[in-house]
């Protein structure tokens, strides 16, 4: 009987338990892996870019959009009505003081004047023809009088000698007093017919002109007529914006301007503030529901800002933004605007300190919170926020509290609470506003334009 060796028997199952080894090993190397990934990932901490505090000096700027006008512009309307005949300039022309600008044709007014003319004179001669009267009942009365004093002539006769002298002493003063309500109207017809041809009432250039010759315009003494022509003078130049109700109150006389104009991109004006408006000029945003609609008002003010550089061809209309420096401080601690957050003790946000008032707010009513309870619930919240930022040391960030002043368009005084040269956090968003706590790990990343 044959024998079968040992090794034919052993082989399968060690190949088998090599196998099994091997994939055990595997699965216990990537159990590692990932564990090592989700740990080293856990201590990465949040991810953040950071800045360091600098000296520098800001400039506070309010900016605001406006259109480019003249300083002086005359809108050009006439006082009669009535058919354009002569308009000897045309828009952009140059004119001076007292150059004819249009003529309204003036037939009607000049019928006008002469019937008033006429009227004039009828009166006058009335007023002679009761003056004669009065000579004469001034004559009989005095007889009558040198009469009755004789006893010549009876009461009756003197009394009526008497009446009539005082009847044309009465109509001699209505004849005047005609006269001179006739010579009011020639006045009048004189003023209408004179007014049929306008003239410049300064020098400039016609900025605009909207009518043209056989056009019918109408005018009156008491309303604004129909507006012809604009006179400006374009070598003085401002621009005129409106500011928020917010930033008003930073904006003085005299502050300093940059102005950027569309039509020039490569050029910047420098302005001041000459006139800023006492009152609003509101802007009405309509906001629709389902029941009804209701206004907001948006307050802005109108400022002037004249343009100190002149330049013949800047033109009306054209829009421009203007950035007014209100303020400026030098050599002060800054940061970057976005470091600075608003916090409440122990680095809680507005939304979860409000949260946790309103929580224990309804567990102490037991009921759902009325309108008052909310409002008092969101002063207190206000009350208990402050500003800070996030000081990074050693791999971690600390809340600090600081005290805050001018800033410009990228950085913000710091009064109080941050040293030259502390590193703090400048991003991004969420991380300051929401997901950094006082002692939080961060992990420092590298801006977009140092990658490049």
């Amino acid at each position: 009987m044959n024998q079968v060796p040992a090794s034919s028997s052993t082989g399968p199952r060690r190949k088998s338990k090599k196998k099994w080894i091997f994939i055990g090993g595997t699965i216990l190397l990537v159990l590692m892996i990932v564990v090592g990934m989700a740990t080293r990932k856990k201590d990465t901490g949040i991810p953040v870019t950071t800045e360091k505090a600098i000296v520098k000096t800001i400039t506070q700027v309010v900016t605001a959009t406006g259109k480019v006008q003249p300083e002086t512009e005359v809108k050009i309307s006439p006082e009669v009505a009535g058919e354009i005949v002569e308009l000897p300039v045309k828009e952009g022309d140059v004119v001076q003081k007292g150059d004819l600008l249009l003529r309204i044709k003036p037939d009607y007014y000049r019928a006008q004047l002469d019937q008033q003319e006429a009227a004039l004179a009828a009166a006058r001669a009335a007023s002679v023809l009761s003056q004669a009267h009065l000579a004469k009942a001034e004559q009989d009365y005095a007889q009558s009088r040198d009469l009755y004093a004789q006893r010549l002539v009876s009461d009756a006769e003197h009394l009526a000698a008497k009446t009539n002298f005082e009847v044309a002493k009465a109509d001699f003063e209505s004849s005047l007093a005609q006269i001179r309500r006739s010579e009011g109207l020639v006045s009048q017809a004189q003023d209408q017919l004179g007014k049929t041809t306008i003239y410049a009432p300064m020098s400039g250039t016609i900025s605009s002109l909207t009518s043209e010759v056989g056009e019918r315009v109408v005018g009156t003494g008491q309303f604004a007529g129909t507006e012809i022509m604009r006179v400006a003078d374009l070598s003085n130049m401002e621009v005129r914006v409106k500011v928020n109700e917010n930033d008003i109150i930073n904006v003085k006389l005299d502050d300093h301007t940059v102005i950027s104009i569309d039509a020039f991109p490569n050029r910047k004006f420098v302005g001041k503030v000459k006139e800023i408006s006492a009152s609003s000029t509101n802007a009405s945003a309509g906001i629709a529901t389902a029941s009804n609609t209701t206004t907001d008002e948006v307050a802005n003010f109108l400022v002037k800002i004249r343009v100190v550089e002149r330049d013949e061809r800047l033109r009306p209309g054209m829009s421009a933004i203007a950035d007014i420096e209100t303020q400026t401080v030098e050599n002060v601690i800054a940061v970057p605007i976005q470091s600075v957050t608003v916090r409440a003790e122990g680095g809680k946000t507005a939304e979860e300190l409000q949260q946790e008032q309103s929580k224990a707010a309804r567990e102490k009513s037991g009921n759902d919170l009325e309108i008052a309870e909310e409002r008092d619930a969101a002063r207190r919240t206000r009350d208990q926020l402050q500003r800070g930022v996030f000081i990074v040391e050693n791999g971690k960030v600390r809340l600090q509290p600081v005290e805050t002043g001018i800033a410009d368009n990228t950085y913000i005084e710091v009064k109080s609470g941050v040293k030259e040269d502390d590193v703090v956090v400048s991003g991004g968003y969420a991380a300051i506003s929401r997901r950094l706590k006082d002692g939080s790990a961060i992990t420092i990343e590298r801006k977009k334009q140092e990658k490049n």
